[in-house]
């Protein structure tokens, strides 16, 4: 029988099912939700390893959250926001944190002296590793929140194209959201187009994030941030980066 497991998060979600084989998939719960191929992220028969090593195959969805949340499915394992009472008998709810760093563990191999960053629509955790062995961690939920939200708003007011922001060296500060959006109104108020004020709140974004996880010479990024550039490029100014992708959680609960 297919298993299901779930990164529940605030404005995206993301689902794994591993299946022995495709007539299981002929009556999965996932076929309750309307259009399901929409939100297929790879193909069927792309294989997963447990944490014992046992190679299984599995097909990923990301969905928006709104349309995750509406639909009466359990799961074997999950973890993120609005899920925890949506488990198996048999299943298990996970701590995000704790899920963030077995998947990165499980992700890359060989993990010594680095610090992994997750960065969601609302929140910015990290976890250390110092000679392979988990060392640190943080969540913050405050000062870090909505990021992702408000970035994705942004671009939806002013018309940008995410993928067209080019980085820039200047930076907004956004330790407080509301000065951060106060200063991106002003930059533009100033006829700095908007294309440049928000990648320079991107850019403050990022210089955020790794303040925050304590100014690492390596970072392995997750989260939808991967495919940001702009970001991505940005965080590149302090460190080394190297973007793992938007699955890592859900890499950590099986």
């Amino acid at each position: 029988m297919a298993k299901l497991y779930a990164d529940a998060g605030t404005t995206w979600s993301k689902v794994l099912e591993i299946y022995e084989n495709e007539k299981e998939l002929e009556t999965s719960p996932l076929l309750k939700i309307d259009d399901l191929s929409a939100y297929a992220v790879f193909e069927n028969g792309k294989e997963y390893s447990d944490h014992t090593g046992n190679r299984h195959k599995g097909r990923t969805f990301l969905l928006p959250s709104k349309i995750f949340s509406s639909v009466p499915v359990n799961f074997d394992g999950a973890t993120g926001h609005m899920v925890k009472q949506r488990i198996n008998p048999d299943g298990k709810y996970h701590n995000e944190i704790v899920a963030l760093a077995f998947g990165a563990r499980k992700k890359v191999k060989n993990l010594e002296n680095a610090t992994v960053i997750d960065i969601g629509s609302r929140d910015l955790k990290w976890v250390k590793f110092e000679n392979g062995k988990y060392r640190d961690l943080d969540w913050n939920g405050n000062c870090g929140s909505v990021t992702g939200a408000t970035v994705e708003m942004l671009c939806k007011f002013y018309n940008i194209d995410l993928a067209a922001l080019t980085p820039q060296r200047e930076k907004i500060s956004v330790t407080c959201g509301v000065f951060a959006m106060e200063k991106i109104m002003d930059n533009i108020a100033s006829d700095i187009p908007a294309e440049i004020a928000v990648a320079r709140y991107i850019h403050g974004i990022a210089y955020n994030a790794w303040v925050f996880a304590g100014k690492p010479e390596k970072v392995y990024l997750s989260g939808g941030f991967c495919l940001n550039s702009c970001f991505v490029e940005s965080l590149k100014f302090y460190c080394d980066v190297t973007p793992l992708g938007r699955f890592i959680l859900i890499e950590g609960l099986y």
